[in-house]
């Protein structure tokens, strides 16, 4: 080994030996993809992937030139514009390149012929840019001259020779016998192909000009078979193919115990401990050798190096930082009290305080490790993701934009469909819940109308039936149809797969518990402990459950809505409503519910939309004003339009006019507490408090919960609690079901305009105008509790609510709320006041707050 701090090793050949090579160029084969190294090679080539700092193609040329090959031609085929960028013409390294760029991949001996011009008809050498290797090229070109070959293949011993081609040689070195890449049972020697070739010009004849072809395979068999003088030189060197992750992190390894005759640009600063030019390393840093510290790196008071670490140019290691067997390329940022071991770190990647990367994962470049993250075994995270604060990550990330902190979102397990939510995850997901109930169990399945959800829910049924878990198939049918089944049946519990609501290119995995509401936060973390630990459960032959498809599920669930709900008066009303199903499952119960309810409708898009299972805002918004023309010019009582899943619904008065959500709200608070004129209602934390006004005047109470729709749920079971709402569409019917219900909603609607007389326009006017106002601050995982601290702090005397987040009430009654997202980097606000500009006041102060606290 040799370095600026070490001694160079004499050369071993002759002067005159040497200048024969000056007379010959090489040719660098620098085309290939590096397909096994990815996400390492995702946006680089092969070839400039760093060994202790300096591209495996730098290092060859290196060996190049101490043996006299001053003249080189690289082929150049994936990203050639990097290699040609990074290695210009050779003059930093004394020698002369030019490219031979390939417009279509040639193989290895198409892509020398391509470079055929820049030869000049004489001998040549031929070696892979992307193996790392020591040998003696000086003392194979006299073996190839000795012997006059037409072809000397570099050859070396290895313990396992299955990836490579194996040649056997006689005593004389001639080649007997080769076959590229055996199985064991063809294994008769470890003498294997390195790829470097000594040439004579008229081999090339035997290569067609623009065509794939392969020395291995194609030109040397045909030319063995001839008789041609082919030899073989057993070298006694290092070589290692650069072409796996292993194989990557072994050679840095290698270089550092001293295994290669290849110079480290550095000082051997204490034995085994390589420091570059300029890099600042703390006396208090624990530095455990062999490692290397690029230039300029950083490496503070406290962090640790161990054994076969590698440190890029720039990288900064702040203080409690561990490494052990960690490759980190250039200008990366290793925060305080990370955990490396045995990985690579991507250049300009920043890996932030408390995370932690697992042997064998590989970060590409440019990526984001949140505080406290934790990056698995093997793992796999490509170029540009953000892995958010606090995430388990145990599945590779690559076509996702990050990986995130918790699998449950606020409608289940959502993401792109085929992207992240993909058949395997639907599969492991599933198979993680099917493990937290017992064997025999049953468990509903239903989708909606997309072709996506009917894909991934037949993966889901596979893996229950798989786990012993009998699942009960309700196919295409509305949500609260599911919910409705999941709760009525012996059944532990359910999984609904549906469109993202707003996003066509989404799709949403939902789990439902015994009562057909959402999972709780408690069961939500055991299914994830399970996930994350990827411990699934299998049945046993003889257990694999069974499918069943329930019938007359549809009758069922008319049947008893239309029993415990009030429609009395309804006939007598005489109504006319317009109702929109917007292309979804509503539509299969529509037919045999308004056949009992004795309104006449008229209905929009009343059929199932596989093709468009969702609705952007925009399609919703001219759908809405489709139906309210309708509602207007057909003089109807009011419009209903339901989500396509059924869950829930959209407002339009008599007058064809936009009920707001906030507004539907209130307009069906008053006319149930109205009407039962007692009891509770179950309203979110972000609820306009003219509700209150509203439920007071009716001598009812309301009941705040959290934004959480599973504790709106529960709080919604109570015996007294006549009325829920999330303020998103979303109304709870506690006489027919504790979970939200669009369908049963409509149903309760339709008897209380029919016994109240009065029309929609009219309920709302007699509602006092509210003045609530909300706001998104971006805040990042790691300052959330900080923000809520400073929040509370900044509160002083005022009265404090934490039913969810921090609800801070004014002496004159004005009040805000801030309210960390649970799944997204940003911090909610609201503010209500007498009039638009005191609440805009009060936002605008409550979110200066947030900014200074976030910042």
């Amino acid at each position: 080994m040799r370095g600026a701090g070490g001694t160079a090793r004499a050369d071993s050949r002759a002067g005159n030996e040497r200048s024969d090579a000056n007379t010959m160029k090489a040719v660098v084969m620098a085309g290939g993809e590096g397909t096994r190294l990815r996400p390492m090679t995702a946006n680089q080539p092969k070839p400039l992937l760093p060994v202790i700092n300096r591209p495996i193609m730098e290092h060859v040329l290196r060996l190049l030139k101490r043996h006299g090959f001053d003249e080189t031609v690289v082929t150049v085929q994936f990203l050639a514009a990097l290699i040609r960028n990074y290695f210009g013409d050779g003059e930093e390294l004394g020698m002369t390149l030019s490219y031979a760029t390939e417009e279509m991949p040639l193989g290895t001996a198409g892509s020398v012929k391509n470079a055929q011009a820049a030869l000049r008809d004489g001998r040549f050498l031929v070696i892979s840019g992307d193996a790392l290797t020591d040998i003696d090229l000086t003392d194979m070109v006299r073996f190839h001259k000795k012997n006059g070959a037409l072809v000397t293949i570099g050859l070396k011993r290895v313990p396992n020779p299955l990836e490579f081609g194996i040649i056997i040689v006689d005593d004389e070195g001639r080649i007997q016998r080769f076959l590229e890449k055996p199985t064991w049972g063809q294994v008769f020697s470890d003498t294997v192909n390195t790829g470097i070739y000594v040439m004579e010009p008229e081999v090339l004849e035997r290569v067609a000009e623009g065509e794939s072809v392969d020395w291995s395979s194609d030109v040397f068999p045909k030319l063995l078979s001839e008789g041609a003088p082919l030899y073989g030189y057993v070298a006694d060197c290092y070589w290692e193919d650069v072409g796996t992750h292993e194989s990557y992190l072994k050679a840095q390894a290698d270089m550092l115990s001293g295994r290669v005759d290849i110079e480290i640009d550095g000082f051997e600063v204490s034995p085994g401990v390589w420091v570059a030019e300029g890099a600042d390393v703390d006396p208090e840093a624990v530095l455990k050798g062999p490692l290397y510290i690029g230039d300029y790196a950083k490496v503070e008071a406290g962090a640790e190096l161990r054994e076969y670490t590698v440190l890029g140019s720039n990288v900064v290691v702040k203080e409690g930082a561990f490494l052990h067997r960690a490759v980190v390329h250039d200008n990366v940022f290793v925060g305080p009290s990370t955990n490396l071991r045995g990985c690579v770190i991507g250049k300009n990647t920043d890996v932030m305080a408390g995370a932690r990367v697992e042997e064998g994962a590989i970060i590409g470049d440019e990526c984001v490790i949140e505080p406290e993250a934790y990056v698995s075994n093997g793992v796999k995270i490509y170029p540009f993701k953000t892995i958010e604060a606090g995430a388990v990550v145990n599945t590779s990330v690559i076509w996702e934009s990050r990986g995130q902190r918790s699998l449950f979102g606020p409608r289940g397990v959502s993401g792109l469909i085929n992207v992240e939510i993909t058949p395997e995850l639907a599969v492991r997901l599933t198979s993680a819940y099917a493990t937290t109930l017992k064997k025999g169990a049953t468990v509903i399945t239903a989708r909606d109308a997309s072709r996506a959800a009917r894909t991934l829910k037949r993966a889901v049924v596979s893996a229950l039936t798989a786990s012993a878990i009998n699942a009960a198939d309700l196919e295409a049918c509305p949500l609260p149809v599911a919910r409705f089944e999941t709760a009525r049946e012996d059944c532990v519990g359910g999984i609904v797969i549906r469109t993202t609501p707003g996003d066509p290119q989404g799709v949403d995995i939902m789990f439902l518990d015994e009562n057909g509401a959402d999972l709780s936060l408690a069961a939500q973390r055991k299914l994830e402990r399970v996930f994350g630990r990827q411990e699934y459960r299998r049945a046993f032959p003889g257990e694999i459950a069974e499918l069943s498809y329930p019938a007359r599920t549809i009758e069922t669930y008319t049947r008893d809505l239309l029993r415990r709900v009030d429609m009395s008066g309804v006939r007598e009303a005489e109504l006319k409503i317009v109702l929109d199903c917007a292309g979804g499952t509503t539509a299969l119960v529509l037919p045999t519910l308004l056949g009992k309810v004795g309104v006449e409708v008229l209905t929009m898009n009343n059929r199932l939309d596989e093709a468009n299972p969702t609705e952007t805002l925009a399609e919703r918004m001219r759908d809405l004003q489709r139906l309210g023309e309708l509602v207007s010019s057909s003089r109807a009582a009011f419009g209903v339009r339901f989500d396509p899943v059924g869950e829930r619904i959209s407002l339009v008065n008599e007058n064809g006019e936009l009920i707001s959500d906030d507004r539907a709200l209130l307009v069906v608070l008053d006319l149930v507490a109205a009407e039962r004129r007692g009891g509770r209602v179950a309203l979110p934390v972000t609820t306009t408090r003219v509700a209150e006004q509203v439920s007071r005047f009716h001598g009812v109470r309301v009941e705040w919960t959290s934004t959480s729709q599973d504790v709106l749920t529960k709080t919604a079971a109570a015996p007294d609690i006549i009325f829920a709402a999330d303020g998103r569409g979303g109304f709870v019917l506690p006489e027919f079901s504790s979970t939200v219900d669009g369908i049963a909603a409509f149903i309760r609607l339709v008897g209380l305009v029919a016994r109240t007389r009065l029309t929609l326009s009219q309920i709302d006017e007699r509602i006092p105008e509210a003045h609530l106002l909300r706001r998104s601050v971006p805040t990042p995982w790691a300052a959330k509790g900080s923000v809520m601290r400073h929040v509370v702090e900044a509160a002083g005397d005022r009265t404090i609510d934490t039913t969810d987040g921090v609800r801070v009430v004014e002496e004159d009654g004005r009040w805000a709320l801030v309210l960390p997202d649970p799944s997204e980097a940003v911090t909610h606000l609201w503010a209500e006041g007498p009039d638009r500009d005191s609440a805009q006041a009060l936002l605008e102060e409550w979110a200066a707050v947030v900014e200074r606290a976030g910042s």
